[in-house]
């Protein structure tokens, strides 16, 4: 069985249901937002973070409606942030499509990613307040990312704990809430809400991780190699280097990198110098210290097929290569 396979393996008819509930919310009676978020729809992924939510609840007994309105509403609020993401970085393509920037104008982006977003607020309305507050609170933080992330790349510093700030608010945020509401949808006690919370948070790190080590190699990721560096990123590989090297040269570069003054061969030597320097195993080890530690937070009365789950699904987002 390949480890997709067995993440799924708990709640395959739990997510069968999910696909028909989330196409039903993806139909509208506008001809043009119809074509766009068909698109959306073709494009996705794996839908890695409603399978996350629902295996969150699988923890604590059968999925419910509660359960399955915050899969919408998570994944439609992560559909929402991808296009606007796009219309900030300039992105014509989104996971190897055109993005719906692309397809239509910016205008048209910013209005679908409006009207994503609102139907996310829509679906976690049907819930409780609490499960509001989850929701509002990732909004908040995504985009608090976002600016967080601009800041970054203004400042002189190459602090590691701004660079898990911002992807604690920009990625992990969404899928500590694929735990907490996943719980909070089966009425979870209040310590194991936070103990999926955790679990999930940690996902979202190693994700994002993950994702920045791609940025030195040849993917499936979807985006150009060297992409982060070219937009003045300097990420985890990146940081803990300038942070632990003598070389005044690079240290230099890692300047120009950030006000984008450094050039195409600068570029390349950096990135070089990083991978041979400890960059990408530093980031290797700092991902499985996390996956142990997040092992502990699953909670001891899960039946074992859903652990083995969760469990599969950490060394998937550890192991991926897109």
């Amino acid at each position: 069985m390949d480890k997709l396979s067995l993440i799924k393996s708990p709640i395959e008819s739990e997510y069968a249901l999910f696909q028909e509930k989330f196409s039903a919310a993806l139909d509208s009676g506008n001809p043009l937002l119809n074509a766009a978020l068909q698109h959306i729809q073709k494009a996705a992924g794996k839908l890695m973070r409603p399978i996350l939510t629902l295996l969150s609840a699988k923890v604590f007994g059968t999925p419910n409606d509660k359960t399955y309105n915050s899969a919408i509403s998570l994944e439609m609020l992560h559909n929402a942030s991808l296009v606007h993401d796009d219309v900030i970085d300039e992105s014509d393509t989104r996971r190897g499509q055109p993005s719906i920037k692309a397809l239509f104008n910016n205008t048209a982006a910013v209005l679908i990613g409006d009207y994503l977003l609102s139907t996310s607020l829509k679906y976690i309305s049907y819930i409780d307040t609490r499960s509001v507050g989850v929701m509002s609170d990732v909004a908040q933080q995504l985009a608090a990312g976002e600016l967080l992330q601009m800041n970054n790349i203004q400042t002189s510093s190459f602090s590691e704990e701004s660079y898990f700030e911002m992807i604690g608010q920009k990625t992990a945020s969404l899928f500590a809430a694929c735990g907490e509401l996943g719980a909070l949808s089966m009425n979870a006690t209040e310590t194991d809400v936070q103990a999926m919370r955790r679990f999930t948070e940690i996902i979202g790190v190693v994700f994002q991780i993950r994702d920045d080590v791609f940025d030195y190699f040849t993917s499936d990721v979807g985006k150009p190699t060297g992409n982060d560096l070219k937009e003045g990123k300097l990420t985890l590989p990146a940081l803990y280097v300038v942070n632990h090297c003598n070389d005044d040269e690079i240290i230099e570069i890692a300047h120009d990198i950030r006000t984008l003054d450094a050039s195409p061969e600068q570029i390349e030597m950096f990135s070089e110098y990083v991978k041979t320097h400890g960059g990408i195993e530093y980031a290797e080890e700092t991902m499985q210290r996390m996956c142990q530690e997040a092992e502990d937070y699953i909670p001891k009365t899960a039946p074992n097929v859903v652990r083995q789950a969760l469990l599969a699904y950490l060394d998937f987002v550890v192991q991926r290569t897109k």
